[in-house]
């Protein structure tokens, strides 16, 4: 069963109708896995046993006539820095893959398991999510399904490779600073990083991005995130910032119709664009300008780039979870860019720390001066193309770590900003635009992120694997 031919609606409708059961699609997620992923490395630990029992409950449950949820029977990968039942939470890091079993799941990975999911296993991420990219030591380098030369992006990698290739119809991710947007966009996805607060990130623990942490479903299509997140949104008392979300139903609100107008920012007005994906872009943009959709360029939106503020979140939150381990044998095992993080960390001060929350404050009161001429913000999704799978990414032919600036203010601000595939590169890889909408406005995103989905027309699969 190759996932990307079906939707979710569709998947679900079959299994409540019992066109198809829900083992035996879990089967074939886990025949696709065991299949094709020795080429990906997409998983880095799956259950079938546990996986094929918690599909007979759920076909016993629609047996009895009883509601399993919106998602019946829906097999997923979990991020591996989130918990699931049943799984060592190993944050892609030699020093936790020997440590206990999680007893439960994450907020995130109950909601969709009380919504009939099926957790297959766990997902490849570089250690701690901390790059845009995905590999690691213990479990070692996902490869892209569209190209396997290349990265699939991070730090959600691995979850996107899953999909892309075929394998899985569902999964989960997380976004620091483009952690969900990257890996969508390099591996041909609808993805989308929600309004802070909209899936809840409280539990035992901080999120491990502090404030710049969202977390949420990734699926192949914007239709199938909007149901997915119809399942998941909503406020916990443990997540003192999350959003009160009642009866949401953007999967049943979505249409075709375009909006009026959006924002094209070529550069945003702070970074160099590699010039195939900037084409790329601006023949998609020209398309929704034939489609009726009245474009209004704006070279600059931001006056400087977010990042050196962002990377002092970034670097306090490394510090924070590692320093104590700072001239030990264990650091040594932790990845060498991470370890420059951490150190990073230990030498920024409070006042620094004030400073950035006050870009936060500068950067969104910037875009919203922007919403109010139009309600959308369209940029390329990245800067340049995706890296190797040494090395980093490229613009203009150049390694350098900006090929995905474009993400990182957007967690600052905590706007929802969406992505989708537009065309493929000389590479074979996708190029993808993103599309940031005002505080809250959640819907607006998905809703461009639909209709433009029907006009630019994208319908190419990965070719990297057997699968296809």
């Amino acid at each position: 069963m190759d996932f990307r031919d079906y939707s979710l609606k569709e998947l679900v409708s079959n299994i409540q109708n019992k066109k198809i059961s829900a083992k035996e699609v879990t089967q074939s997620a886990l025949d696709n896995i065991e299949k094709f992923d020795s080429e990906i490395n997409a998983f880095c630990a799956v259950n079938p046993e546990d996986a094929l029992a918690q599909a007979e409950r759920i076909d016993s449950l629609l047996s009895k006539g009883e509601n399993v949820g919106k998602l019946a029977g829906i097999p997923i990968g979990v991020k591996d820095l989130e918990d699931a039942r049943g799984f060592v939470t190993t944050f892609g890091s030699e020093l936790h893959v020997k440590d206990k079993i999680a007893e439960k799941d994450s907020i995130l990975v109950k909601r969709m398991r009380d919504q009939g999911c099926i957790i297959l296993g766990k997902t490849n991420t570089p250690e701690f999510g901390h790059k845009g990219k995905t590999d690691n030591v213990p479990f070692g380098v996902t490869k892209n399904p569209w190209n396997l030369e290349y990265s699939p992006g991070g730090s959600s990698g691995g979850t996107s490779a899953a999909l892309a290739s075929g394998m899985i119809p569902l999964g989960t991710g997380s976004d620091g600073g483009g952690s969900i947007r990257i890996p969508a966009a390099l591996g041909g996805l609808a993805g989308i990083k929600t309004s802070q607060g909209r899936i809840p990130i409280g539990g035992d623990t901080p999120p491990g991005s502090g404030l710049l942490t969202v977390k949420g479903p990734m699926a192949n299509s914007t239709e199938d995130n909007a149901l997915a997140l119809d399942a998941t949104v909503g406020p916990h008392p443990t997540d003192i910032f999350s959003l009160e979300s009642k009866d949401i139903d953007w999967s049943g609100q979505l249409t075709e119709e375009l909006p009026k107008s959006a924002i094209w920012s070529p550069t945003m007005g702070f970074s160099t664009v590699d010039k195939e994906i900037l084409s790329k872009c601006e023949a998609a943009i020209n398309k929704l300008a034939d489609a009726g959709v009245e474009i209004i360029e704006k070279e600059t939106i931001w006056d400087d780039n977010p990042v050196d503020a962002w990377m002092i979140f970034w670097a306090s939150a490394c510090a924070r979870r590692q320093q104590h381990l700072i001239g030990t044998e264990d650091f040594e095992k932790i990845d060498p860019l991470l370890r420059l993080f951490i150190e990073m960390g230990t030498t920024m001060d409070s006042a620094s720390y004030a400073t950035s929350i006050d870009a936060c404050h500068k950067l969104g009161y910037q875009l919203q001066n922007f919403f109010d001429e139009s309600p959308l913000i369209i940029t390329p999704a990245t800067c340049g193309h995706a890296p190797k799978l040494e090395g980093d990414g490229f613009v203009n032919g150049t390694q350098t770590p900006s090929w995905v600036d474009f993400t990182m203010g957007i967690n600052m601000t905590r706007n929802p900003a969406g992505v989708i595939p537009i065309s493929l590169l000389d590479s074979g890889l996708p190029a993808s635009i993103q599309i940031i909408g005002g505080q809250r406005r959640d819907l607006d995103v998905l809703q461009a992120m639909h209709s433009f989905e029907k006009v630019i027309e994208f319908t190419a699969k990965a070719t990297g694997h057997a699968n296809s």
